[in-house]
C-alpha cells in the first residue's frame, strides 16, 4: 500500500506543471494596424501587460496585429463574435448598419475633446445601445480625435473648393457629412487609404492626426484643413470588445481582472492616448513642410449649417426603427456636455 501511495504521489507531482499550464488563459487579441502604431504600442500592449500582472500570469495575451488572423478589417467584429479572436479593437463604422444607435457620436459637431466624449459614449452605450453588442462584452468605447481634412494637391478654403472632390471617409455618417458639404465621399478602411491617395483614386482623406505617421499621409498630401468649431466636425467611434462566451468561461478572479481593466474610466484612458498620438501626427506633418491651416469660424458656420440635414436624417431613421431618435440625440449631447464642463 505504501508503494502504491508513493507512486500516486509521484504521478500527482509530475502532473502539477501540466495542471498549472492548463489553468493559464491566453487571449487572442486582434486588430487591423501594424504593431508600430499608437493603438498597439500605447493601448493594447500595455493593457495586455496589466492583465498579465494583475492575474499573476494566469491570463496573458497573444496579439495579432495587421489582420494576422486573416480576413479584412470589417470582419473583425464577426471574428470576435464567432470566437476566432477573443478580444478585438475595431471601428463600428467598418460595419455599417450594425451600430445604428451608438453611431450618434459620429454625427457632425457633437463631440468635444477625447476623454469627456469617451465617458459620454460609455454611459450612452450602457443606457441605450447594449443591444448592439450581443455576443460581445464592451471593454471600452470611445471616439478618436477630431478628424482633419488632408488634401493631395489642393488647398480647400471653403465649400466651393470642396465641391466634387473625392475624399475618403471612415464611416457611414462620415460619408453623409462629406456629401452634405458637396464632396464625393469614398468609404474605405485606413489600410486602403494610403494606396488610394498615392494613386490619385482619392484627392483627400478625413482622418485624425494620429493616423498620419503610420499611413505616411504627410508624404502623400500637402494641405491640411482643421475645423475652428468648438465641437469636432466628425470623429470615428471605436470599440474594444471581448467574446462574451470567453468572458463567461473565466473563473471569478480572472473576470475581476477584466472588469478592473474595462469601463468608463478605461475608455477615457484609451481616448487620452489618442491626444499624444494626435500631437505627434501634427508635428510630423508640420516638419514635412506641409501647410496646416484652420477654416475660419465664419466659414465653419456654413459647414455646420450644411451638415444639419445629416443629424435630422439620423433622428428620423432611428425613430423609424421604433426608437425615439430625438431623445437619443439629446441624451448624447447632454452626456457630452456633462463630462465636458
Amino acid at each position: 500500500m505504501k508503494v502504491r501511495n508513493t507512486a500516486l504521489g509521484l504521478i500527482s507531482t509530475l502532473l502539477l506543471p501540466a495542471a498549472a499550464q492548463a489553468e493559464e488563459v491566453v487571449l487572442r487579441v486582434a486588430h487591423f494596424l501594424p504593431p508600430t502604431t499608437p493603438m498597439h504600442a500605447k493601448v493594447i500592449a500595455p493593457w495586455c501587460d496589466k492583465i498579465a500582472a494583475e492575474s499573476q500570469g494566469k491570463m496573458k495575451c497573444q496579439i495579432y496585429p495587421a489582420m494576422q488572423l486573416g480576413g479584412t478589417p470589417p470582419q473583425l467584429l464577426s471574428q470576435v463574435r464567432d470566437g476566432v479572436a477573443d478580444v478585438v479593437w475595431t471601428l463600428p463604422g467598418y460595419t455599417p448598419g450594425r451600430f445604428p444607435v451608438s453611431e450618434v457620436f459620429e454625427l457632425p459637431f457633437i463631440t468635444t475633446t477625447h476623454e469627456p466624449s469617451a465617458r459620454a459614449m460609455w454611459d450612452f452605450v450602457q443606457t441605450h445601445a447594449l443591444g448592439e453588442f450581443v455576443g460581445v462584452k464592451p471593454l471600452a468605447v470611445w471616439v478618436n480625435g477630431p478628424n482633419v481634412l488632408h488634401f493631395r494637391d489642393k488647398q480647400v478654403r471653403n465649400l466651393e473648393d470642396l465641391k466634387g472632390m473625392k475624399v475618403r471617409a471612415p464611416s457611414r455618417l462620415g460619408n453623409k457629412l462629406l456629401a452634405s458639404l458637396g464632396a464625393t465621399p469614398v468609404g474605405m478602411p485606413v489600410p486602403q487609404m494610403a494606396e488610394s491617395l498615392s494613386k490619385g483614386v482619392i484627392e483627400g482623406a478625413l482622418i485624425p492626426w494620429e493616423v498620419v505617421p503610420a499611413t505616411k499621409t504627410q508624404e502623400l498630401t500637402k494641405y491640411h484643413a482643421e475645423s475652428s468649431a468648438e465641437r469636432a466636425m466628425t470623429t470615428a467611434t471605436m470599440i474594444y470588445v471581448m467574446n462574451q462566451k470567453k468572458y463567461d468561461s473565466l473563473p471569478a478572479e480572472l473576470k475581476q481582472v477584466i472588469d478592473n481593466n474595462s469601463g468608463r474610466e478605461f475608455s477615457a484612458w484609451v481616448a487620452a492616448q489618442h491626444v499624444a498620438a494626435d500631437t505627434v501626427g501634427r508635428e510630423r506633418t508640420a516638419a514635412n513642410g506641409n501647410l496646416i491651416y484652420s477654416i475660419p469660424a465664419e466659414e465653419m458656420a456654413k459647414w455646420e449649417a450644411a451638415a444639419k440635414p445629416v443629424t435630422a436624417e439620423w433622428i428620423k431613421e432611428n425613430s423609424a426603427r421604433g426608437s425615439d431618435g430625438q431623445k437619443l440625440y439629446d441624451d448624447a449631447v447632454a452626456l457630452v456636455k456633462k463630462y465636458s464642463e
